[in-house]
């Protein structure tokens, strides 16, 4: 299983943020979110992750849970965390360049879903598993 320090600096790169991007947009220090990176400091307080929650565009719930202050529940989670993965993937594939970067725009998960869909029928992959 991922640690905690790596999936945070994971989702920080997969942002294309630099420390310094997200101590401006979070109000935490860059040197803090880097020994919470190479895992020097155990998972910050709720509040914090609040903050980073926003800076990288994902629920605060996700951090709570990857930090291990909530207990992952439901098959719901499960999924939504599928889509969000299928999405991570489809902004990164280099083929499609075009209209797949946006920037500073909040995407509801149906959208995601959506965009990941379309994604699929064009590429003939599979990238969500129906339940």
């Amino acid at each position: 299983m991922e640690s905690f320090g790596s999936y945070m600096r994971r989702l920080r790169k997969s942002r294309g943020l630099t420390l310094k991007q997200v101590e401006s947009q979070a109000k935490v220090s860059n040197a803090y979110i880097s020994q919470i990176e190479r895992g020097l400091r155990n998972p910050p307080h709720p509040d914090i992750l609040k903050r980073l929650a926003k800076a990288y565009d994902v629920p605060h719930r996700d951090l709570l849970v990857v930090a291990g202050y909530l207990e992952e529940d439901s098959a719901e989670n499960a999924k939504r965390r599928q889509i969000e993965e299928a999405y991570q993937h489809v902004l990164t594939d280099p083929t499609f360049k075009q209209g797949t970067r946006l920037k500073g725009t909040h995407v509801s998960l149906e959208t995601k879903r959506f965009i990941v869909e379309m994604y699929e029928k064009l590429t003939q992959r599979t990238l969500l598993k129906e339940a």
